[in-house]
């Protein structure tokens, strides 16, 4: 019995101490005249400086999606013009094959014949 009263006393005190920091906590949020009013509303219970960064964010993020739709038709331009010359090249390469310059192996080396045919 005599270890149980310091330890009841103890709890006491810890719950009667936090009783007093949220009573007092919410008198001074009561208390408070320069708070904002409750609202289900984001437009209303945003400020206008939270709601002027939000948007610059906004602008800042719409000119980059702007500059990667940019990048994006650029590396579709190249990729075409890439893919264009590897079909001049394979049309060149079978033109030579069927002259019987060269012959095409199927490892894929390419061996020089010197036939012209002629």
């Amino acid at each position: 019995m005599k270890k149980q009263l310091p330890a009841f006393i103890a709890a006491m005190l810890v719950t009667g101490f936090i009783a007093l920091a949220m009573l007092v906590t919410s008198a001074n949020a009561f208390m408070n005249k320069n708070g904002t009013a409750v609202s289900n509303d984001p437009a209303v219970s945003a400020g206008t400086t939270s709601t002027s960064i939000d948007q610059a964010q906004i602008v800042q993020l719409q000119a980059r999606i702007d500059e990667y739709q940019q990048r994006e038709l650029q590396y579709q331009q190249l990729l075409q013009q890439d893919q264009q010359q590897i079909q001049q090249f394979r049309q060149f390469l079978f033109a030579m094959q069927q002259a019987g310059l060269i012959q095409v192996r199927s490892d894929g080396t390419i061996l020089i014949t010197g036939n012209s045919g002629h």
